[in-house]
Order: structure tokens, then sequence, then C-alpha cells
């Protein structure tokens, strides 16, 4: 806004390259800023923080997988002469190193880095753009992948993987469960077989959840019979095997 040709107000968002006679001298603003008649002109340049949405990226992965990528990019003017100077459009320029850059860092990164390490992928193209438009006077402040467009086919096959993954944990979890549960009962056998009382405990509490809805009919033994029997088939488990005798000591000579 000019009030006479020497005198702009300048908002707050804004400021302004002054060039004289031809020459670039800084920026001024925000406020009322002054100007030599003639001399100096003035070039506004936004400040405010700009976001641009990346096409959509068709790139091939280092593990040969097609992609499509697109991506956001957050960034703003710094220093506003050298956004005049270094560059004829800013806009335009940020938008092409960003194309650029995220061909190039997704064609070096796997499908699974692609999809688990976002963040780091996020920083590395915020870095290397951030870098590439510094000379322009332009700050890039954040970069953030916003969507991936993987093929058909293989998301089936990925989907498949995933299943075949949670296939694997669910039986080592099964059998851990085994494991423990083996232990436990070994423990649990040790207990009772110590105790002078225990298996006739255990069988009691047997029957009583046999029979605990009222309408089951048991023929077992007591608990002494099972006692015997257990012991019996123990003591023929430990017995050597029939027919084998130990041979006499041969005498000395």
């Amino acid at each position: 806004m000019f009030l006479f040709p020497w005198i702009a107000i300048v908002p707050e968002y804004q400021r302004v390259a002054v060039f004289r006679l031809g020459r670039v001298v800084g920026y001024r603003g925000p406020g009322v800023v002054y100007r030599w008649p003639f001399i100096e002109t003035f070039v506004h340049v936004d400040r405010r923080v700009v976001v641009i949405d990346v096409p959509p990226q068709e790139c091939i992965s280092r593990d040969n997988v097609p992609i499509k990528v697109n991506a956001v990019v957050y960034f703003r003017v710094e220093h506003p002469d050298k956004a005049i100077i270094e560059v004829l459009d800013y806009r335009k320029a940020t938008i092409e190193v960003a194309q650029t850059t995220l061909r190039s860092v997704i064609g070096g990164s796997t499908l699974d880095q692609v999809l688990s390490d976002r963040t780091d992928i996020s920083a590395a193209l915020q870095t290397i753009i951030d870098e590439a438009t510094d000379a322009w006077g332009v700050k890039v402040s954040r970069v953030e992948i916003k969507d991936l467009e993987i093929p058909d086919g293989l998301k089936a096959a990925m989907a498949k993987e995933a299943a075949a993954e949670r296939e694997r944990r669910a039986m080592v979890i099964r059998a851990l469960g085994e494991k423990e549960a083996a232990a436990q009962l070994a423990e649990a056998a040790r207990l009772l077989d110590q105790s002078k009382n225990g298996f006739q405990m255990r069988y009691l509490q047997t029957l009583l959840q046999v029979a605990e809805h009222g309408n089951t009919v048991v023929f077992a033994p007591s608990a002494t019979e099972g006692h015997a029997a257990v012991s019996a088939a123990s003591f023929h488990a430990n017995a050597p095997p029939s027919g084998s005798e130990t041979s006499p000591a041969a005498p000395h000579a």
C-alpha cells in the first residue's frame, strides 16, 4: 500500500526487496517504509508458510517394486532479496526439487523401508530439499509422505505374508504354553509322589469334578487300589527286561 511515492505500508506477513538503481540493497518491513523517489523500487514477497502438494510420482524401489508416492512440502521465504534475484520463480523451483528428490529417495529404499520408516524417509527428504533451496532464501520446514499406492497383486501377497507371520507367532505361543504346562505337571506329579496322602486327595478331587453336575455315574476303583496300580506300573516300568540275567563274575586267575 503506497500513501505517497516515497512511503509504503508493508503488512506483517510481507517484506519488500529494495532495488536502488537496479541493484538490490536488502529488504525492509513490516510497517511504514520509505524509499527514494525515482531511485529505489520495491518488490513485495510473502513470508508466510506455503504448503505445496507434490503430484504423485511413479517410482521404482530398490527391490524393483513400482510405487506411486505423494508428498506434502512446507516452506517459507527467509530472505526475500535472494528469493527475487537468485531464482525466477521460487515456488515452481521448490516443487521441481521436491519431485526429483522424492523419486531419488524412494528409488534408493526398499518397499519395507518405505512402509515402515516413513519418518526417516521424510527427514531425509526435508534435509535434501532444504539444502537445495537454501541458496534461494527458501527454508523447508517439513516434508511428509502423504500417500502410497501399491499394485493390487502385491497387496494380496503382503496380506498372505502377514497372515502366515501371525500363524507362526500363534504356533510359537501355543508351543511355549504346552512347555510351561508340561513343566507344571511334572512338578505337581513330584509333589504328589512325595506326599503321603497326596494321591488320595487328588483322586477325590477328580471324582468331585467329574460328578459336579450330578447326572453322571462313575465306576472307579478305590483310592488304595488306584495307588497300588500306579505303584505296580511304576515298578514294571523301572524293572529290567525279562530274560536278562546278570552274568556271574569271572573268577580271578
